[in-house]
């Protein structure tokens, strides 16, 4: 089963925080993320859809 990979600028605008918000949750192990291989100055992540969609049920039910 695949699931839909979401770049952390799109889950930023969809959440409406900044991209470092973001970054900071998969680094804390709030929201899962695909770790890529990178060169620049970032590391890259891929959230899955079925991830972003757990934390913001989880968020809504509190």
């Amino acid at each position: 089963m695949s699931s839909e990979l979401l770049t952390v600028s799109e889950v930023a605008r969809i959440l409406r925080v900044d991209d470092a918000t973001v970054r900071r949750w998969v680094k804390q192990g709030t929201l899962e993320a695909v770790v890529l291989p990178h060169v620049n100055a970032h590391q890259a992540y891929r959230i899955k859809r079925e991830a972003l969609n757990k934390v913001l049920s989880s968020s809504s039910a509190s």
